[in-house]
C-alpha cells in the first residue's frame, strides 16, 4: 500500500492531463475528495498502454483485463488518431515525475536509498506472462533521480497487477466475476467500484447469474466458498510477489518507512484519492 500512491498517482497528476490535452484528448472530467483530478477515459487508456508500444486497442484491453473492451478499444483508437505511443509514453513520464517533484521536491531525503532498493526488488522479476511490467522494463529507466525512482515504482505496480490478472483468469472467472467478487471481499456494495471499468447492466447481470450458480455468491453477499475462492486469488497473487519481498529480506521495513510519507504527502496535496478501495482490503 506505501507503494501505490506513490506510482499510482500518475493517473491523477494534473501535469499529466495538462500534458494529454496538448496532445488533442479532453482534460480532466471531475474531481473526487480533496480536488483529486480524475483522468480522461481515451488518455488515461492510451497513456497506460502506450508502455506495450503502439498496439490495437484489444491487446490494451487484454492487458488491463478489468476493464470492458467495448470501452477500452474506441478508446484507444481514437487515441492512435491523435498521437503515437512514444509522444504519449513520454508525456506520461514527465507528467508523472513532475507531480512527484512538486510534491516532494526534486531530490528528498532518501531519494537515492529508495531508488536502490526499489532496483533490488525489481532485479529477480522475469517478463513471462506479463505485459504491463515488461512493456515498462522495455522503456528502461529515464536517467534523472525522480524518474527513476518512479519508473520502478511503476515497474513494481504493474508486475503485481499482471500478477493478479494470472491468478483470476487461472481461477477461473471473468473480469466482470472478478469485479463483483472483489467489491465484496472488500466489504463494498456490489455493483459500486465495478461501474468505473464501464460494464452494463446486463454484463453485470449475467456475471451475478454465473457467480449464483457456482455457489460463490448468495443474495448479495460471499458463501463461504465464495470467499475461499476470492481468498486464494490473493494468495496466489502474493505468491508471484514473494520474489520482491524476498530481494529485499530485512530492508523491506526500511523501503515502506520512506514511501509511506512520501505517498501521505502526495495524497495530502490531491495527487492520489484521500481513500480508495484498496484501503478496505485489511478490513475484510
Amino acid at each position: 500500500m506505501a507503494l501505490e500512491p506513490v506510482a499510482g498517482q500518475v493517473y491523477f497528476s494534473p501535469e499529466c492531463h495538462a500534458a494529454y490535452a496538448a496532445l488533442g484528448f479532453s482534460p480532466s472530467p471531475g474531481t473526487l475528495g480533496g480536488g483529486v483530478q480524475l483522468p480522461d477515459g481515451p488518455a488515461y487508456f492510451t497513456s497506460r498502454g502506450s508502455v506495450m508500444g503502439q498496439v490495437p486497442g484489444q491487446v490494451v484491453a487484454a492487458a488491463f483485463a478489468v476493464f470492458n473492451p467495448d470501452a477500452v478499444v474506441p478508446s484507444v483508437e481514437l487515441g492512435w488518431t491523435r498521437v503515437d505511443a512514444p509522444t504519449i509514453c513520454a508525456a506520461r513520464t514527465r507528467g508523472a515525475v513532475g507531480q512527484l517533484v512538486r510534491v516532494l521536491g526534486a531530490e528528498p531525503d532518501g531519494l537515492a536509498r529508495a531508488t536502490e532498493l526499489l532496483a533490488d526488488a525489481a532485479a529477480p522479476l522475469r517478463p513471462e506472462g506479463k505485459p504491463l511490467f515488461a512493456g515498462l522494463l522495455s522503456l528502461g529507466l529515464p536517467g534523472d533521480p525522480m524518474g527513476d525512482l518512479w519508473r520502478l515504482a511503476d515497474l513494481l505496480r504493474e508486475y503485481r497487477g499482471d500478477a493478479h490478472t494470472a491468478a483470476w483468469t487461472s481461477a477461473g472467472l471473468h473480469a466482470t466475476e472478478i469485479g463483483l467478487l472483489t467489491e465484496l471481499y472488500w466489504g463494498l456494495p456490489m455493483r459500486s467500484y465495478i461501474r468505473t471499468r464501464a460494464w452494463s447492466d446486463r454484463q453485470l447481470d449475467e456475471a451475478e447469474a454465473s457467480l449464483e450458480a457456482r455457489g460463490l455468491v448468495t443474495a448479495g453477499g460471499l458463501t463461504e466458498t465464495g470467499r475461499g475462492l476470492r481468498e486464494a486469488v490473493e494468495v496466489a497473487t502474493d505468491a508471484q510477489c514473494e520474489v520482491m519481498v524476498d530481494a529485499l529480506g530485512e530492508r523491506f521495513d526500511e523501503l515502506m518507512g520512506m514511501l509511506g510519507p512520501w505517498g501521505r504527502a502526495v495524497r495530502d496535496a490531491g495527487g492520489y484519492p484521500p481513500q480508495g478501495p484498496h484501503d478496505l482490503a485489511p478490513l475484510r
